[in-house]
């Protein structure tokens, strides 16, 4: 077995260019088509070399190779899963060396991971949805009970942890959402060396499916803006699904819309020149008739409301329409989508619209149902 089998490879994802830093990562070869990476941290094109050359990266490329070489010389299949059992057991007996008194490195693995944590998102200049997101995988950890501390941080505590969050109360976008942001705060662990191991290195997690969101067709958001007999609470909600559906605009980006201060005129067409609050990129889009009549509805001022709320009003509002999709708020920004290519505005101009930093994300949306005229 060549020892060119097991390297070190920085930017594999050609990231430096526009973040400034690259991921760092242990490429060990398998076979043909078959390969394993391991991270080690995000560096500066100035910073990686040294890191590669450091005695615990060169040690754990030549564990590696053992590990490949044993394998070789028994027989074993070549495949991730039988390297990874090898890792880990690896991984155990470091962790029974190197754990006297439960310390590693000198750090004590009996500290709170999760006060950790907290404190590392408190000290974090964040968005406040993105705040939001972390404390909830944080409270998730507390009610999940089994990682607590530093030394319950294995692979067997992550894949039950992934079970556990599969209770049918959540999407596996979601739960992806979870382990994303927990992999951050263990990975900087095993990045200053304060654990044995990352224990996402040696797991796995399926990525699982997105839920498909049906966009409304243009008939279908004709015959609710046509709604009549509707309560207050139900017409406001109306309203907005409405406005987002002919603005593209997402629930925060609502919530927060100044038609004061976010619009400019040209010509006879208004526009809502602003930037998307979960993503501070920019966005331009004309608003068009439908969303003009409901500003012009409530004096210009959009009415507020909770998320969850308008969600679980959009269930009955659904029943009256009549209709087989799942209304979320989230649906209207997707019918808006849908109904500008199916009008055959370009995609370049679809994704400024709806302020996506990629455009694979707008491209999502042309595989749609076109909405018929």
């Amino acid at each position: 077995m060549s020892a060119e089998n097991v390297s070190v490879v920085f930017d594999r994802r050609k990231k430096v260019e526009s973040t400034g830093q690259g991921m760092l990562e242990i490429r060990v070869y398998l076979g043909k088509r078959v390969r394993r990476y391991y991270s080690i941290g995000k560096f500066s094109p100035r910073q990686w070399k040294k890191v590669a050359m450091s005695a615990e990266v060169v040690n754990r490329v030549q564990d590696f190779q053992k590990i490949l070489t044993a394998m070789e010389v028994m027989g074993e299949t070549m495949t991730i899963d039988n390297f990874n059992k090898h890792v880990e057991d690896l991984d155990a007996s470091e962790v029974s060396e190197y754990t006297k008194d439960n310390e590693f490195n000198g750090i004590d693995q009996n500290q709170s991971f999760i006060d950790y944590m907290q404190h590392c998102v408190d000290g974090e200049e964040l968005a406040h949805g993105t705040r939001k997101q972390k404390q909830v995988v944080i409270e998730s950890l507390k009610v999940y009970g089994k990682i607590k501390t530093f030394a319950d941080l294995t692979p067997k505590n992550i894949l039950d942890y992934d079970q556990w969050l599969h209770n049918g109360m959540r999407t596996d976008v979601t739960i992806k959402g979870y382990h994303k942001r927990l992999r951050k705060y263990t990975g900087q662990l095993r990045c200053c060396n304060m654990i044995p191991a990352d224990p996402y290195d040696q797991v796995r997690i399926k990525p699982g499916r997105c839920k498909e969101r049906e966009p409304l067709t243009e008939d279908q958001l004709v015959a609710m803006r046509n709604l009549k007999a509707l309560n207050d609470k139900l017409d406001r909600v109306r309203d907005l699904f409405i406005f987002s559906s002919y603005t593209g605009l997402a629930y925060c980006d609502v919530m927060d819309f100044d038609f004061y201060t976010m619009t400019v005129k040209n010509g006879k067409i208004y526009y809502i020149d602003g930037s998307r609050l979960k993503t501070h990129t920019k966005f331009f889009t004309p608003i068009l008739k439908p969303a003009m009549d409901v500003l012009k509805k409530y004096n210009y001022r959009l009415p507020h409301i909770s998320n969850q709320k308008a969600n679980d009003y959009l269930k009955l509002i659904r029943t009256q329409l009549g209709i087989h999709q799942n209304l979320t708020f989230h649906v209207a920004r997707h019918s808006f989508a849908t109904l500008a290519l199916s009008h055959n505005i370009p995609m370049d101009n679809v994704a400024k619209m709806l302020g996506h930093t990629n455009i694979k994300t707008t491209q999502l949306y042309a595989s749609a149902p076109r909405l018929v005229a």
